[in-house]
């Protein structure tokens, strides 16, 4: 593992409130950070909540296994389009791009992260979709798929709790509204958890949710 790198131990359950983090400088003027898992300074993979303040831009740049977005607030814009706030992009490893917000924007990012093969650039603006329904009330809307990969929004009604089942490939979760809670703790907004592979748990609320999930998409472990 690289010497600097940051939370990249997958056997491990991390579980990290946005809240105990600062915002850090990014290498683009205007542009702030905070990082929950990252292999090396600015580059590697990573997964952070990103800031930019109104007429931030960064340079033209690339991700050799591609970039993954989930617009939080604001609008975030590059040469290809404009992305308002819940819009989810995936650039595909090779994608090239100079980004900017002309208002200011937060966005969850992942980087260099996709499976070999995984090469299509997806656009979905959320707020057009159709949610489907799935047991105990819960709705969701798949955003991606590749293989045994699966990235969705899934919304929890208050009240409401998950069938307990085991996390193969590990899961991932950012809370965007609400909170949710498992036998380990309770988790508000913009807590980031990740599961190993194999790990069991069920999430519950009281005042309802809605969450980011990756499920089967971490690497293996040695």
């Amino acid at each position: 593992m690289p010497r600097h790198s940051l939370n990249l131990d997958f056997s491990q359950r991390l579980v990290i409130g946005a809240y105990q983090l600062a915002w850090v400088p990014a290498p683009a003027p205007k542009v702030w950070h905070k990082q929950f898992e990252s292999e090396m300074p600015e580059r590697g993979r990573a997964t952070s909540l990103v800031r930019y303040q109104a007429g931030a831009r960064f340079h033209r740049h690339s991700h050799p296994l591609g970039e993954e977005i989930l617009v939080l607030s604001g609008t975030f814009s590059d040469e290809h389009g404009e992305y308002p706030s819940g819009t989810y992009v995936r650039n595909p490893p090779g994608f090239t791009h100079e980004h900017y917000s002309e208002n200011g924007c937060v966005l969850f990012v992942k980087v260099d992260h996709f499976h070999p093969g995984d090469d299509q650039r997806v656009v979905i603006h959320t707020d057009e979709v159709s949610w489907t329904s799935r047991e105990c009330g819960i709705s969701m809307v798949t955003l991606h798929r590749y293989e045994q990969e699966h990235t969705a929004l899934v919304r929890w009604p208050q009240g409401q709790c998950a069938p307990v089942h085991q996390r193969w490939g590990g899961e991932e979760v950012l809370i965007l509204e609400g909170q949710l809670a498992d036998e380990m703790g309770d988790y508000p907004h913009h807590t980031w958890i990740r599961c190993p592979h194999l790990s069991e748990h069920n999430f519950t609320t009281k005042e309802g949710a809605l969450v980011f999930i990756k499920n089967s998409h971490l690497p293996p472990v040695e």
